[in-house]
């Protein structure tokens, strides 16, 4: 579990036109996501303005909204905590994360153009790449990217922040989970979602997406937790 006094926070890049509040809660928000917050952490203002070079006014506020959305627990004695993992919250979340992302797949079919499955291409590539370098931090933020812009083709965007509260739970215990995916993840998944978009073929698309979640988060995952889960 991390020091709250050692705790990083990546930076991200933000327009000009954002507010320190808002940066600060993105940047948060990012690190939530792609694991660099271990489960169990204890966060404190103090900690957190430590890690980030900042007051602890802009990190009260980033809080109380990671809060509103799961992303962190508050405790009786009103410190926070980034939740930790059980099987049968994961099972939940990962029962969910299928259910919408091979809806939010199959519906945005019809609006994705080639250069946006060209795109996505040259996305799976990059995370090859960051796969061979152990680039954990890369590859789930590419991971993020790829499915995102899958997502996004469709106009009506109401499915992704559904989507991305799944990942926000996720996310801490989900980098473990990654650190053992060559094991299950024989198949690259993202290669057969591009083939699936290039022929239109809504039933390979969900197939490949829900594939894709299970080999790469599910298995893994139920595994580790089981591991952990049992006595010493």
């Amino acid at each position: 579990m991390a020091d709250p006094q050692e705790l990083r926070i990546p930076e991200i890049p933000v327009s000009k036109d954002t507010t320190e509040q808002e940066a600060v809660y993105s940047r948060l928000r990012q690190a939530i996501m792609v694991g660099a917050i271990e489960p169990g952490t204890h966060l404190t203002m103090r900690g957190l303005a430590a890690a980030m070079n900042l007051s602890p006014t802009p990190i009260r506020e980033a809080l109380r909204r990671l809060n509103s959305e799961h992303a962190i627990e508050l405790l009786p004695n009103r410190r926070m905590t980034v939740p930790v993992m059980t099987l049968g919250r994961f099972e939940e979340l990962v029962s969910l994360r299928i259910a919408l992302e091979v809806h939010a797949a199959a519906r945005s079919v019809r609006y994705i153009s080639d250069v946006v499955i060209d795109e996505m291409q040259q996305i799976d590539l990059r995370m090859d790449r960051a796969l061979v370098n152990d680039d954990l931090d890369a590859l789930t933020i590419l991971n993020h990217q790829f499915h995102r812009k899958l997502y996004a083709a469709n106009p009506y965007q109401v499915a992704i922040p559904v989507i991305e509260s799944v990942w926000l739970q996720l996310g801490p215990f989900q980098r473990q989970v990654v650190k053992g995916i060559n094991e299950f993840y024989k198949v690259d998944r993202h290669r057969e979602i591009v083939a699936a978009l290039q022929s239109r073929d809504v039933a390979a698309l969900m197939t490949a997406t829900e594939n894709d979640i299970k080999e790469g988060v599910v298995e893994s995952g139920k595994r580790l937790l089981t591991l952990m889960s049992e006595p010493a």
